[in-house]
């Protein structure tokens, strides 16, 4: 089981790595591009999967995995709404409509911002 969630975490950071590594590399001409909304519905996906393994880990090792939930709940609000904004402009995107500056740079800081809580907050 301690595999299966390490390799979750793993494919967890890939996601997280696609919403910003897109978003930092057209900063300057910001968009939403429809990998950044994959890369937020992996980390969904793949942090609703450790939530579920967490509680069988915490038994076999408590000292290792003792899950904060307000912490985890918090990253997956903010994670659900970096899922909704990709959403949001990766459709304007594929309809050639232009996506926002304020909606791109959303989707990339929130996703940041993810991350700095998942580091961050110990």
């Amino acid at each position: 089981m301690t595999i299966l969630f390490y390799v979750l975490l793993f494919l967890h950071i890939v996601g997280a790595s696609m919403v910003v590594g897109i978003w930092i590399a057209n900063m300057k001409t910001p968009t939403v591009h429809p990998r950044q909304r994959d890369g937020a519905f992996v980390q969904l996906i793949t942090g609703i999967a450790m939530m579920g393994i967490l509680p069988i880990l915490h038994n076999q090792n408590p000292a290792e995995f003792d899950p904060n939930y307000f912490k985890l709940g918090i990253k997956f609000a903010v994670g659900l709404a970096v899922a909704v904004l990709a959403v949001i402009g990766a459709r304007k995107a594929k309809k050639g409509e232009a996506v926002s500056t304020g909606l791109a740079h959303s989707v990339g800081g929130l996703g940041l911002l993810n991350v700095a809580i998942a580091t961050l907050w110990q």
